[in-house]
């Protein structure tokens, strides 16, 4: 019914952060709520008051384009038909190893296999499968981790299998991977942290969102807590999802938490926590915040934590966010409450301290918009210094190297034309090898995003198949 937008052909489709269901076209079939993976879409009559907001913001996304709200967008056009699948002819055999197992290469298995007489087989170094999705997501968002249902009937498929506890580069090589598959698509997402660039920030009293998020959600590699739970204040510089997912759990009362599916190491640890506050910077303003509008609701109405916004002077725009924060927040918080401080136009300049953390120094900074429409963030001359002895960083990731893999060190991927890995960048396509989900486009979009990403990749290589452009293996899964 074209009712569901972004549609593929709006250019909001790839970065939304929500689907918003226009009413004049919806006619209540429910398919889109059956289909929903997570369960996020809901009739308006079900909603909880909390989430009443969303009924608003829904509105909002629909209404005229001169209504002047931050939200509007031009008239939909027609949706754009979607590509055809790729057909391999009917007694082709293909098998195709997938180096990852995170959504991205669950979605790119989920399209292979749709072909007849395809296997698929997932390596990944961890014991466990599903990537970001197990390790990433915070224990209080079931609905989110529940697309692992989705996951199970992708596994449960013929052609299906795992390989855990399998490491490229020293219990399996590419060149060994190319030569008993017919083709190697790589979904290895971007595991590493970005750094700030700031002086002392290998101080002892640094550590990375990122760490933090694996640590309670029970990763092998994160068993000791990677932040110091002593201390009453901690300092996170970036402000996305995962900045507010960390501040939220980290404060949450832990009886609330032991209710989730939280790692008991970190239950226990977060038990005899001493952590009173968590100030989360921004380079620039609520209107640019790097988190989403569903994970802002999601926090406004958090019974453990108060929402503060010391500089209310910020919060007279009509976007979403700035509106959010202006009705939900208040300008300091209740006394003896636990509270999380969004503090806006601050960049860090240098981590401070001898043998370990002592604080951090930060610059304001004000809005300036180039010449390219973007808004950016300028450093001016107020400086200021806030008292911490524990810094995480929480400004994007980047893809690692892998074992006899193409890598750009400057885009931090791995190089590629559409899931068409390249020798180098810039250089010849790879033969028979692919990439999908943030490794191949950067760490960019949502878990569903991954879907589009794979169908894309997964196409090329069917394509290139049906072209004779992949030898076929001289040696089968099976063999």
């Amino acid at each position: 019914m074209n009712c569901i937008h972004p549609t593929p052909d709006e250019p909001d489709f790839a970065t939304a952060e929500m689907v918003y269901i226009d009413p004049q076209a919806c006619v209540d079939c429910g398919a889109c709520v059956r289909a929903c993976p997570v369960g996020a879409i809901k009739p308006a009559e079900r909603l909880s008051p909390d989430e009443m907001v969303f009924v608003e913001l829904n509105a909002l996304f629909h209404a005229d384009s001169d209504v002047g709200n931050g939200l509007e967008s031009p008239t939909r056009p027609p949706q754009a038909p979607v590509p055809p699948v790729v057909r391999l002819p009917e007694r082709e055999r293909l098998d195709v190893a997938i180096v990852g197992a995170g959504p991205a290469a669950l979605y790119a298995a989920d399209e292979l296999l749709k072909q007849r007489r395809v296997c698929v087989r997932v390596y990944d170094r961890l014991a466990a499968p599903h990537g970001l999705v197990r390790y990433g997501v915070a224990p209080d968002h079931p609905q989110t981790r529940s697309i692992t249902g989705l996951f199970r009937q992708i596994e449960s498929q013929p052609g299906f299998s795992y390989r855990l506890g399998v490491e490229l580069g020293t219990d399996v090589t590419h060149d060994e991977l190319v030569e008993t598959h017919d083709a190697v698509v790589y979904a290895t997402g971007a595991p590493l942290d970005r750094r700030i660039g700031v002086p002392g920030e290998d101080l002892p009293g640094n550590a990375t969102a990122t760490d933090v998020v694996a640590w309670y959600n029970g990763h092998p590699d994160h068993v000791e807590a990677p932040l110091d739970l002593s201390a009453e204040k901690i300092v996170v510089v970036g402000n996305g999802n995962v900045a507010l997912d960390v501040a939220r759990i980290v404060l949450s009362d832990v009886d609330t938490l032991a209710r989730t599916d939280i790692a008991e190491h970190a239950l226990d640890a977060l038990r005899s926590s001493q952590v009173r506050e968590v100030e989360i910077l921004a380079r620039r303003g609520p209107a640019e915040a790097a988190f989403t509008v569903p994970e802002l609701v999601g926090l406004l109405h958090h019974d453990d934590v108060d929402v503060v916004v010391p500089q209310r002077e910020l919060l007279g725009g009509d976007d979403a966010k700035s509106r959010l924060l202006r009705e939900g927040t208040d300008g300091e918080a209740a006394p003896g409450r636990r509270r999380i401080v969004l503090r806006f136009l601050t960049a860090p300049v240098e981590v401070l301290g001898e043998d370990a953390v002592t604080g951090l120094r930060v610059v304001r900074t004000r809005l300036e918009t180039d010449a390219l429409g973007q808004v950016r963030a300028v450093p001016t001359d107020e400086h200021d210094v806030i008292t911490t002895t524990t810094v995480l960083r929480s400004v994007g990731y980047r893809s690692a190297p892998l074992p006899g893999v193409p890598f750009d060190p400057v885009t931090h991927r791995i190089p590629n034309v559409e899931g068409r890995v390249l020798a180098e960048p810039g250089g010849d396509v790879l033969p028979a090898t692919y990439v999908v989900g943030w490794a191949k486009r950067g760490p960019t979009g949502f878990i569903g995003t991954n879907k589009a990403c794979s169908l894309e990749t997964v196409n090329h290589l069917l394509t290139d198949r049906t072209a004779a452009l992949l030898v076929p293996a001289p040696r089968r899964l099976g063999a």
